[in-house]
């Protein structure tokens, strides 16, 4: 009697066990498909490479899923624009011109002093008078050795020494 009772009621219970598996694979599917489709968008502009990718994934489904993630665009376009806005920045900062180091305002390449704090920039060759960068000691033009680069303390004014006073300061 039971065994009846189960036996009417298999068919309706097979029935909706097919319904429900039917109806999760079909959403698993679409999920991939449509997933494919958003994602070669963010890779590509190419109109035919995005068709051509979503349809291996609906046809193929799992199988043209692996085939796609082997074969897809590594970076997203978002990803190769902000890449580029790297590289433009670090090509930017490479070409600015030359700062200052002892007021740190902008001064151009050609400059011996900074017009702001009157740093000396460059020096001028000893036998030439090409305009050199401070650190160089020997000429690229004319080959002139520009001698040792130490720099030596400037006094002010000099410092008169009267003997009267240096003995009433020492009494």
């Amino acid at each position: 009697m039971v065994v009846d009772q189960l036996l009417e009621i298999l068919p309706q219970v097979v029935t909706i066990l097919v319904l429900v598996t039917a109806v999760f694979v079909t959403s698993v599917w679409l999920g991939m498909v449509l997933w494919t489709f958003r994602d070669i968008r963010s890779r590509t502009r190419d109109v035919v490479v995005q068709i051509l990718a979503t349809l291996m994934v609906a046809v193929l489904t799992l199988p043209g899923l692996i085939v796609y993630f082997l074969t897809r665009p590594q970076e997203t376009l978002a990803e190769a624009y902000e890449h580029a806005l790297e590289q433009e920045a670090l090509l930017q900062a490479i070409e600015e011109p030359e700062v200052c180091p002892g007021c740190s305002a902008k001064v151009k390449e050609v400059f011996i002093y900074c017009p702001y704090c009157h740093t000396p920039l460059k020096t001028n060759c000893l036998a030439c008078d090409a305009v050199l960068a401070l650190d160089w000691t020997l000429c690229p033009y004319c080959g002139a050795s520009q001698g040792s680069k130490v720099v030596e303390p400037v006094m002010d004014r000099e410092v008169d020494v009267d003997p009267v006073a240096e003995e009433a300061v020492q009494a």
